[in-house]
């Protein structure tokens, strides 16, 4: 036996010794605990477990391993979405090609209002604010009762919410269908053919059933750590239109698009429903690991007494459930609101205006897609660790999240803004789509190149905000306050500059709600440190704002849309690059460390 000498509190420390610890004032040490007589397995670091979200309820410090899952999770989510958002691009160029930009299109985009409110609310951001929690807290409670006769809390959890979410969801469907006429009316007055967009809308309608059942797949399985079937969801969804499309449009003209909402929104939940039923059935055989936990559960006592303390009475936590989805859902309908307006500013404009509306904004938005994907990946991470109370876990999280989403966003946005008028030639201008087209259409979206920043800032920062499980308004009063702004600012400007004005209160609207989040964040959310991450902020903002000019300067030299798309494109992702490099930005740090280390095991 060794001697009892004084050492530093850590894994391998002496049974007697380890008795006296709760004698003795706590340690300054972080990890310091109780041992138990044989020196315990140290934690695992095997992050990549099916049951928990940063691998297996991570620790204080993210492992190396822990990292590398998370950045093997992120890639094929980029990876997948971005192909599914090429597929989104085939998909609008399919339909600018069949029906151009004129009022067929208009009637259409009125009718897609309907999936594209229900995949903010029930996939995106709504519903996922709500379940992502609610299963991370159910697989925790798992892994606290891990051998012990208990019901399972996870399969309680689905058979509980399931059937209500999809009666839910299903009434929901049925009245958009009956009141298909008063929802066109109202969202679009000025439309000259309202019949169409009434066929349509009723068409579309059945997605909010489809989709509702898709993002409860997708919150259940990313809550265990399964991403590939989640990250594939649009892939499946824009193959379902785009076929459809193709094959049905000479017969059903541009009704043919509204049923390919149908037949995709089947394929979303196609694709995921044997996933989860697989995860679901092998829960006996398979439980989490958390932390290094022994099978006995002694490691997770103080973690499951905590949260015992701190769960609500069940009248209690009811209300509070209820409150946290009237929340989230306020928040995803005021955020989706910002199009409602757009629309219903835009249909007293000339005919087409709608349609350049939409495809800049489809395109522009590509770079804030794939800026979300981090933040997609880790927030079961960010869920788990409140879950745990380990704020610091949490605002780490956090604060590397907004550094690396800002850095993607703002490279994609030097490329839509300088690049505009090539990739609209290129994607679109053939057949029905004119030149007249892609020139109205560029110019509206490099304006909606200046809001990507504030776009990608919310979608990062309000996940911190829900990602304890709890009810919080504040989310939802900036972005109401951000909706007001677009709604006035849209008002003001459409007799000034038309469409360019719309997406300039757009870019208006979400940057003040961006704003209004990240200066609360340390009262109301996750205690950021906010003057490092504006700094942070700082260095991709600066090196997007001169690789734009660079990106404009090489684009503009080049005749061919093509070359000259790729010339700009590359110039600015040279320059941007070397900028973040020069800057030391923290989101470029990770990826130099990797590479170097890598180098110097080459040699």
């Amino acid at each position: 036996m060794r001697p009892l000498t004084p050492v530093t509190p850590a894994v391998d420390g002496e049974p007697r010794r380890a008795l006296r610890v709760p004698a003795v004032p706590p340690q300054p040490h972080r990890f310091a605990r109780p041992s138990p007589p044989t020196p315990p397995t140290p934690p695992s670091r095997s992050r990549a477990h099916p049951g928990s979200g940063d691998g297996p309820g991570a620790g204080h410090e993210p492992s190396r391993s822990s990292n590398r899952f998370l950045a093997r999770a992120a890639l094929l989510t980029a990876v997948l979405a971005a192909a599914g958002a090429l597929l989104g691009l085939g998909r609008d160029q399919a339909l600018a090609h069949l029906f151009g930009a004129g009022h067929e299109t208009d009637a259409f985009l009125i009718a897609w209002t309907v999936p594209e409110v229900a995949s903010t609310l029930l996939i995106e951001d709504g519903l996922a604010f709500v379940l992502v929690p609610a299963f991370s807290a159910a697989l925790a409670r798992r892994a606290a009762t891990t051998g012990s006769a208990a019901p399972d809390p996870v399969r309680a959890l689905v058979a509980t919410s399931l059937p209500r979410l999809t009666l839910a969801c299903l009434a929901a469907a049925l009245l958009l269908m009956l009141g298909a006429p008063h929802l066109v009316a109202l969202l679009a007055p000025g439309l000259p053919d309202p019949g169409l967009a009434i066929d349509c809308t009723r068409l579309t309608a059945t997605c909010v059933l489809t989709f509702g059942l898709t993002g409860y797949c997708s919150a259940a399985l990313r809550a265990h750590s399964s991403y590939l079937a989640p990250a594939a969801i649009y892939l499946a969804y824009n193959v379902g239109i785009i076929t459809t499309m193709l094959v049905f449009a000479d017969r059903w003209g541009v009704r043919s698009a509204a049923v390919g909402v149908a037949v995709g929104g089947a394929l979303m939940v196609a694709i995921q429903a044997p996933s989860l039923r697989r995860r679901l059935v092998a829960v006996p055989r398979f439980q989490p690991v958390t932390d290094g936990a022994a099978p006995d559960g002694a490691q997770e006592a103080p973690a499951s007494a905590a949260a015992s303390a701190s769960a609500p009475a069940p009248a209690e936590g009811r209300s509070m459930k209820l409150m946290l989805i009237a929340a989230v859902l306020l928040f995803a309908l005021c955020r989706q609101s910002q199009v409602l307006i757009e629309r219903f500013l835009a249909s007293s404009l000339p005919a087409g205006a709608i349609s350049h509306l939409n495809y800049a904004q489809k395109v522009a938005q590509l770079p804030m897609v794939l800026s979300l994907m981090l933040a997609t990946v880790t927030f079961p991470v960010v869920a788990q660790a409140m879950a745990r109370g380990d704020l610091e876990r949490a605002r780490e999280r956090v604060e590397r999240d907004l550094a690396a989403a800002a850095s993607i966003v703002l490279a994609g946005a030097a490329v839509v803004f300088a690049c505009a008028p090539q990739i609209i030639e290129v994607l679109f201008q053939r057949g029905a789509f004119t030149a007249q087209d892609t020139a109205a259409t560029a110019a509206v979206m490099r304006v909606y190149a200046l809001g990507l920043l504030g776009h990608c800032l919310v979608g990062v920062l309000v996940r911190s905000y829900f990602s304890a499980g709890r009810p919080t308004w504040y989310p939802v009063l900036a972005m109401a306050v951000g909706m007001v702004a677009t709604a006035g600012g849209g008002a003001y400007a459409v007799g000034l500059w038309g469409v360019q004005g719309i997406a300039a209160a757009n870019a208006l609207g979400i940057t003040l709600t961006a704003v209004l989040l990240l200066a609360a964040m340390g009262s109301r959310g996750i205690p950021v440190r906010l003057p490092k991450v504006l700094l942070e902020l700082a260095k991709p903002l600066l090196a997007a704002v001169c690789a734009t000019v660079v990106g404009l300067v090489c684009a503009a030299r080049v005749p061919h849309p093509l070359a000259g798309a790729a010339l700009g494109s590359a110039a600015i992702g040279c320059t941007f690059l070397v900028l973040l490099w020069a800057l030391r930005a923290q989101a470029l740090l990770p990826a130099v460390q990797t590479a170097t280390r890598k180098l110097r095991h080459a040699r």
